[in-house]
């Protein structure tokens, strides 16, 4: 399996890992009233997971609403959000891990121009990891200095 894949889907653990280690109140807690919440970031990351794999399985992708995400009804809580990860998660790990390096090298169109699969499964990594780190932050926040991402 290729490096790009194996790293999508460990970035996707370590996230799973983040979301399950944040108590309840971090899920609709705005720290300082204007961040996003948990559940704010877990919605962005699960709309930009489902996005790039329609993207890269040739599906139309979505029109984006302007602003900062905020998590719907519906997906705040911490059992919403996680469950929410989970599907979409698994949903990506179903459409990439049989691909091999010709499979990855299929350029796909976005709006940010054309990129091959590989280097889309590289940008949703780097987004998992960049909010696993808001996450961290959060837990800290909340007072939990805990490393969770150990098996």
């Amino acid at each position: 399996m290729s490096s790009a894949i194996e790293g999508l889907k460990s970035a996707l653990e370590i996230f799973a890992k983040d979301l399950a280690a944040l108590p309840e109140e971090a899920y609709q807690k705005s720290f300082g009233g204007q961040a996003r919440t948990a559940a704010d970031i877990a919605h962005e990351v699960v709309m930009v997971n489902d996005d790039v794999r329609r993207n890269m399985v040739g599906e139309p992708m979505i029109d984006w609403p302007s602003g900062w995400l905020r998590a719907p009804e519906g997906l705040q809580t911490k059992a919403e959000a996680i469950a929410n990860f989970q599907r979409s998660a698994a949903e990506l790990v179903a459409a990439v891990e049989t691909w091999g390096p010709d499979d990855l090298a299929v350029t796909v169109a976005n709006e940010h121009g054309e990129h091959t699969r590989e280097e889309r499964c590289q940008f949703l990594a780097l987004h998992l990891w960049y909010h696993a780190g808001q996450l961290n932050f959060m837990q800290t926040l909340l007072g939990d200095t805990e490393w969770h991402w150990k098996d």
